[in-house]
């Protein structure tokens, strides 16, 4: 017996054609399975005057075979991926620890003051003199310091917890602000490392940094 899609019972409606139904089938979700029991239905509502054709109805299933073929071929892939990118952030998250107890400097705009000297840095886009402002919680500039001519790149400096007359400031946080040739300047913190984690697929893996808190290791600009 020989098949022909292009045919139907009288009083029905056409089938889909023979050159699309398979891709349409896997675009609209169908499974293997649906779309056989699709082809047995449409094959049982044959006309029998005029059956579907064979070679039409073999390349309709060798062209499902394939596309059901790359599909589970992409979800394989996919599958892969996410096992190597798993494997990738372990690994990161195990390398990183070594940091653990080292001080890095990382992007911030104040300096943690707990009775010792505070390291910071600032990121200078152009050569030349650079001053850092270190400002209270009312706003108060307490020192300012100038570091001189600076080359281009990261410039850091050393703050002794003293304002500008060479008295020892209060213990607590303050801003820092940094300019050069009358542009700011992005400014940096120094903190020890006390943690090392995973912050998902936004942040990766992250350093817990004492005074400043979770930064992605990405943005860790030196390691002191």
């Amino acid at each position: 017996m020989t098949i022909n899609t292009n045919n139907t019972l009288p009083g029905t409606s056409p089938p889909t054609t023979t050159g699309s139904s398979s891709s349409a089938a896997l675009a609209g979700g169908m499974s293997q399975s649906d779309f056989l029991k699709l082809m047995t239905t449409q094959l049982q509502s044959q006309d029998p005057t005029n059956p579907v054709d064979n070679s039409q109805f073999v390349s309709q299933m060798a062209q499902f075979s394939q596309l059901s073929a790359t599909q589970d071929l992409l979800t394989s892939v996919n599958t892969l991926g996410n096992t190597v990118s798993g494997a990738l952030q372990t690994s990161q998250v195990l390398g990183s620890s070594s940091l653990l107890n080292r001080q890095v400097l990382v992007p911030s705009t104040t300096l943690s003051y707990s009775g010792s000297s505070v390291t910071g840095g600032a990121n200078v886009s152009t050569a030349g003199n650079v001053t850092v402002n270190i400002v209270d919680a009312t706003g108060k500039v307490v020192r300012s310091m100038n570091l001189g001519n600076q080359g281009s790149g990261l410039s850091q400096f050393t703050w002794d917890g003293n304002d500008d007359n060479g008295n020892p400031v209060a213990q607590g946080k303050y801003s820092m602000a940094a300019s050069s040739n009358g542009s700011s300047l992005d400014t940096y913190a120094a903190g020890a490392v006390t943690a090392v984690g995973y912050g998902g697929t936004g942040m990766g893996t992250y350093l817990q940094v004492a005074g400043v808190g979770g930064v992605p290791l990405s943005q860790v600009a030196q390691i002191l």
